[in-house]
């Protein structure tokens, strides 16, 4: 699915902006509606796939539908349907997130978490760079006709259906909560979680969306075939980083993994903000993959490890939903300052918001958050 999705959001940006002559902000407002939708409908998908005890049922629903919205795509003739397009695909990924990250740690100890969601940070990102470099070569062979290269990029979401539906069983030791309702309110989860969540979604501020990257990339002279190169370098350094560094996530504190990936978007986000030459541009996105590297498996096994076992799907579903929220404001606010400052101002705030999370990172307790192995595997 990856691969599939990454060929289209490799090639959104500029399609909006030059191919559909949107400005910045409809990007920022298209991406952050979208990815804050599926981060509302991934509470409700974790709450039900623990009231439920079904994992995979919900997860093959969200790939279905994400696989049956990618022709709108290439059929899109305007903004207003890319953003429709893009809102029911990320339903369908706030369907399937929660009770994917939840089925991980159903089939796993909790000494194993951060190395399994590490794990699986990296083969999201191998399909991540290789759905860019896959479009990079389609638009070089189609002289540059991204409708096309949208087509094609409906093969490989359906194959990621038959995958899920034909390989992955549902964990045989979930029950489900058949004499609780799931009301989502703050005391069915622990301390712990809330506080790795709140640093969680702080962070994110300084983090809008990915495509304005791809927009960086263009606006400092990448050519339309070459602009998906952004994606790729990005998520090489993602892809080599997030496994390491789930890896020592099982062995070190976790907050100071956070608080190197927090320097990491501190000094990306500043190259970024002054680049005006690819190359440079380029080594910014590498430091932004690999900062994405060292935190996001180390936060997804921290509200693994928060979470009761009972209520991990609820757990992951919350956590999402504060970030998608943030990632909303972010992006639009980042459309903004593109449109009306520049570029560089766009960049230069996030490097501020960022150093401010460090700061937060600092503040808050740094003991390690214990696993709730005696809750359940």
């Amino acid at each position: 699915m990856d691969v599939s999705s990454e060929m289209i959001h490799a090639l959104l940006p500029v399609f909006v902006v030059g191919t559909l002559g949107a400005g910045a902000i409809w990007l920022g407002v298209i991406e952050g509606v979208a990815e804050a939708t599926a981060s509302i409908v991934k509470i409700f998908s974790g709450a039900w796939s623990d009231r439920w005890g079904k994992r995979k049922s919900l997860a093959l629903l969200g790939y279905g539908l994400a696989a049956f919205t990618k022709p709108l795509f290439p059929l899109a003739g305007s903004a207003v349907m890319v953003f429709a397009a893009r809102w029911i695909d990320r339903v369908g990924k706030g369907i399937r997130g929660a009770p994917r990250d939840a089925l991980i740690a159903d089939y796993t100890t909790p000494d194993q978490r951060g190395e399994a969601y590490g794990l699986r940070q990296s083969l999201d990102t191998v399909g991540a760079f290789l759905g860019p470099l896959i479009a990079i070569g389609l638009l070089l062979l189609l002289a540059n006709n991204v409708r096309a290269v949208f087509w094609i990029a409906v093969i490989p979401a359906f194959i990621s259906v038959a995958i899920l539906w034909l390989a992955v069983k549902e964990p045989t030791h979930l029950q489900p909560l058949q004499k609780r309702v799931i009301d989502l309110r703050p005391r069915d989860l622990p301390k712990a979680f809330w506080t790795v969540a709140v640093v969680a979604t702080f962070f994110t501020l300084a983090r809008f969306s990915e495509a304005f990257l791809i927009l960086r990339g263009s606006d400092v002279g990448l050519s339309i075939a070459w602009t998906p190169l952004v994606l790729v370098v990005m998520n090489v350094a993602y892809m080599c980083s997030a496994y390491p560094a789930g890896v020592l996530a099982d062995r070190l504190p976790r907050h100071r993994l956070l608080l190197v990936g927090a320097s990491v978007l501190v000094i990306s986000n500043l190259i970024l903000a002054s680049a005006t030459t690819p190359t440079v541009m380029l080594l910014g996105a590498a430091l932004w993959g690999l900062h994405m590297g060292l935190t996001e498996g180390v936060f997804t096994a921290m509200v693994a490890d928060a979470a009761p076992a009972e209520l991990r799907g609820t757990a992951f579903g919350v956590f999402n939903f504060m970030r998608g929220v943030l990632l909303l404001f972010a992006s639009v606010i980042a459309g903004l300052l593109w449109d009306q400052v520049g570029p560089a101002a766009t960049f230069a705030t996030a490097a501020v918001l960022a150093a401010l999370s460090m700061v937060l990172l600092m503040m808050q307790n740094s003991t390690p958050v214990a696993p709730h192995s005696m809750l359940g595997p």
